[in-house]
């Protein structure tokens, strides 16, 4: 496996901001409106390099930090949430292979994946296993040399357009320890999607069930070893909410950039709307809002960095990052009035797509739960 020669942030990330100005703002509300998935927007990314920067450049990653990767990916979410939040669920995908797969897998599935000519789907969810992830009931047993696979996936992004799916399934008994982790092409026999969901926003990424069948999965697609499944899914949830906050952070951003626009530009009584003291204050909350989830993420993505535990700091800033992105985008539409309800403004396209952020990779009722486990944890080791 040979290092890509992905450029590094100083270079990337402009060209970045230029990509998201001149082609994907100008298509995202076509797409959107379309339902079309931009897979050519991502296939143009996987050349940058962009799909792999987290990874090691020995793996055939970018080998940036994963502060670095957060800034390209809220960039990418100033110009188009579809994209932002593709590129972090192929990210996200990606891991189970680079931190838990074998040489052979990694020699086979890694240079695809990361160069983005694999596209990658995390399936771990399912109809009645969403938060409570660890009684998912999708089944594989063992058949000689490969895995047979019963039950639905739910929810699952990237479903119908993937590559190769990682399938979360029961190889064991009940409970955390009999989950384990297969990684299955998309052609596998029995492997099937369902047609996407119709969702409130976000309509240009796909989201649908994962139907098996009876699928057959090589017992060489194991990733780790048997039962290791559930600790592979919750290793890489605070890179996943993370990555949501980044997301979030450029929506926002947009929807904050829009506003001041709109406010700037719109008048009444002779003078410009923001101007009055109901819409300047209003925009000063909306600014200090965005700039404190963007500190706290990127501070969560440095101790990553540094190899500390992040389990709260991520969930603190998914929790945050996301309340704002409902709350910023919403006062988006208000400050427009009328025409922020129409599609003529993507104001509110953003508010639809804001709410799912407050959903996946773990509802914020969920990242609540977490912090206050972690304060609790924290303070029984704190010495008398």
């Amino acid at each position: 496996m040979t290092a890509t020669a992905t450029a590094g942030p100083a270079d990337l990330l402009p060209r970045l901001r230029e990509l998201v100005s001149d082609v994907i703002r100008p298509r995202a509300d076509a797409d959107e409106a379309a339902s079309a998935f931009p897979h050519d927007l991502l296939a143009q990314l996987g050349q940058l390099g962009v799909l792999g920067l987290p990874y090691p450049a020995e793996l055939g990653g970018g080998g940036w930090a994963f502060a670095d990767y957060l800034q390209a990916v809220e960039i990418l979410a100033t110009g188009s949430l579809t994209i932002a939040e593709s590129v972090a669920v192929h990210t996200l995908s990606c891991y189970p292979i680079a931190a838990f797969g074998s040489h052979a897998q990694q020699r086979e599935l890694l240079p695809g994946l990361l160069a983005g000519q694999l596209l990658g789907a995390y399936a771990l969810s399912e109809p009645e296993a969403g938060s409570d992830a660890a009684s998912l009931t999708t089944r594989a047993d063992l058949h000689g040399d490969e895995y047979r696979v019963s039950g639905t996936k739910a929810w699952i992004t990237h479903a119908g357009h993937a590559g190769l799916y990682n399938l979360f399934v029961r190889t064991g008994g009940p409970g955390a320890d009999g989950i384990s982790c297969l990684a299955a092409d998309a052609g596998s026999p029995g492997l099937s999607t369902a047609p996407p969901e119709n969702k409130m926003g976000l309509r240009s990424s796909p989201v649908a069930q994962v139907l098996l069948d009876g699928a057959r999965i090589p017992a060489s697609r194991l990733v780790g070893q048997p039962g290791q499944g559930f600790r592979i899914a919750m290793s890489a949830l605070d890179a996943g909410r993370l990555g949501i906050a980044a997301c979030a952070t450029g929506l926002a951003t947009a929807a904050l950039e829009l506003a001041v626009d709109y406010a700037s530009e719109r008048r009444q009584f002779g003078r410009p709307i923001s101007d009055f003291q109901g819409i300047g204050f209003l925009l000063a909350d909306m600014a200090t809002a965005v700039e404190a989830g963007r500190t706290l993420y990127r501070d969560a993505a440095r101790r990553r960095d540094r190899g500390e535990d992040v389990t709260k700091f991520a969930a603190m800033a998914k929790l945050l990052c996301t309340d704002t992105a409902m709350t910023v985008t919403t006062n988006a539409v208000q400050i427009l009035g009328g025409a922020g309800y129409t599609s003529r403004y993507p104001a509110e396209r953003y508010m639809r797509e804001a709410k799912v952020l407050q959903i996946f990779e773990g509802t914020n009722q969920i990242q609540r739960l977490v912090i206050s486990r972690k304060l609790h944890s924290e303070r029984a080791r704190r010495p008398e």
